[in-house]
């Protein structure tokens, strides 16, 4: 007698850390696991963690990973590419333990800014990830010059048009001030070059200091900048239903 295809459920949420097969099993009798879009009211089912999509509780399971994804702190003055011809630093520098790993950026951040890049070498993800019909937001932490009036925020939200067309950003927040700076966050989905940039300089208002803080569901955190982290099994998750993976 053939052995049935596919892996028992329990074990593969046992593996991804999620239950021991125990818990698992009460899971299903709770009617808190999903496949395909399905509730599972039986025991011993079988799955291919590859191609089946597996929730728990609403939080989807990312399968067995066979790729790297990453979440760099890029410094600033840092360029954002594995090589340089000038010789400057470039995120091939920060790799460690990685190197060899066939990594490469997803985006790309100017390099006089710091902050959040995703590294993997999982093609179909990144083509995914910079596909426009999935652009993901992103969150910037800006320091413009001057003081930044509530009239200008406003201007800002509603959108303004470049030299290259319109952005509305999703949001403009007001931080903290001096007078002379102003500390604003900004979030949208726009991946134009030096886009955050030139929407400060439109309303008078230059950047001094940018970081990235954050892309679609996954945040910087704690990461000090030239440090690595795995993306987690919670944000990877996401991001593959961000994209439609």
């Amino acid at each position: 007698m053939s052995e049935p295809e596919g892996i028992r459920l329990q074990k593969v949420l046992a593996q991804a850390g999620v239950a021991s097969r125990r818990a698992a099993e009460q899971l299903v009798d709770q009617g808190r696991i999903e496949i395909n879009g399905e509730i599972v009211s039986e025991q011993g089912r079988r799955v291919d963690p590859h191609r089946d999509v597996i929730r728990v509780d609403g939080r989807r399971i990312p399968p067995p990973r066979e790729h790297q994804y990453l979440v760099f702190n890029k410094p600033r003055g840092v360029v954002s590419t594995m090589s340089d011809p000038q010789g400057r630093p470039t995120l091939s520098d920060y790799l460690g333990e990685h190197a060899g790993e066939g990594l490469f950026h997803v985006g790309r951040l100017d390099t006089d800014t710091d902050g959040m890049i995703l590294l993997t070498n999982d093609g179909d993800f990144a083509q995914r990830m910079a596909h426009p019909s999935y652009e993901l937001t992103k969150t910037y932490v800006a320091e413009v010059e001057g003081d930044l009036t509530e009239a200008t925020r406003r201007r800002l939200a509603s959108g303004i048009t470049l030299e290259d067309g319109p952005v509305k950003p999703d949001l403009v927040k007001l931080g903290a001030g001096t007078g002379r700076r102003t500390m604003v966050t900004v979030v949208l989905h726009e991946g134009r070059n030096r886009i955050v940039r030139r929407m400060f300089a439109e309303v008078g208002h230059p950047v001094t200091a940018l970081s990235r803080t954050q892309i679609g569901p996954v945040r910087m955190g704690r990461l000090r900048p030239g440090e690595l982290r795995e993306v987690t099994r919670d944000e990877l998750g996401a991001l593959l239903d961000a994209v439609k993976l």
